[in-house]
C-alpha cells in the first residue's frame, strides 16, 4: 500500500508563496493521475490541481494563474504564488485509485497523504 506524506505548510501572508510537496513509499506516481486538493472549515473537499499519467494539467478556476503542479516518479509538488487569504485550507495530495485513470474527491480506492494547513493572513 502506498503511503503519502504531505510537507510544506504554513504561515504566510497574503502576496506571498509556499511550495508543497507530497512524497511517495511503498510504491510511485508513475502512470497514476495525481492532484492536490483542498478543505476550508465548513466547506467540502475541492480539487485544486491535478496532473495525470501523461502530464495533462487541470486547475480549479480559483488557481490557475498562481498554483503549479508538477511531478516527478516518487514526488509531487504545488507551487502556490500570490496566495490570498480565501487559500487557507488543508491541503492534501492524492494517487488516483488506478492506473491511467483520474483524481477524484469521491475515489474510494484513491490514496490521500494526511494534509498539510496552510494559512494565509491578511
Amino acid at each position: 500500500q502506498v503511503q503519502l506524506v504531505e510537507s510544506g505548510g504554513g504561515l504566510v501572508q497574503a502576496g506571498g508563496s509556499l511550495r508543497l510537496s507530497c512524497a511517495a513509499s511503498g510504491g510511485t506516481f508513475s502512470l497514476y493521475g495525481i492532484g492536490w486538493f483542498r478543505q476550508a472549515p465548513g466547506k467540502e473537499r475541492e480539487l485544486v490541481a491535478s496532473i495525470s499519467w501523461n502530464r495533462n494539467t487541470y486547475y480549479a478556476d480559483a488557481a490557475k494563474g498562481r498554483f503549479t503542479i508538477s511531478r516527478e516518479n516518487a514526488k509531487m509538488y504545488l507551487q502556490m504564488n500570490s496566495l490570498k487569504p480565501e487559500d487557507t485550507a488543508v491541503y492534501y495530495c492524492a494517487r488516483s485509485g488506478r492506473m491511467y485513470s483520474s483524481v477524484t474527491s469521491s475515489d474510494s480506492s484513491a490514496s490521500w497523504g494526511q494534509g498539510t494547513q496552510v494559512t494565509v493572513s491578511s
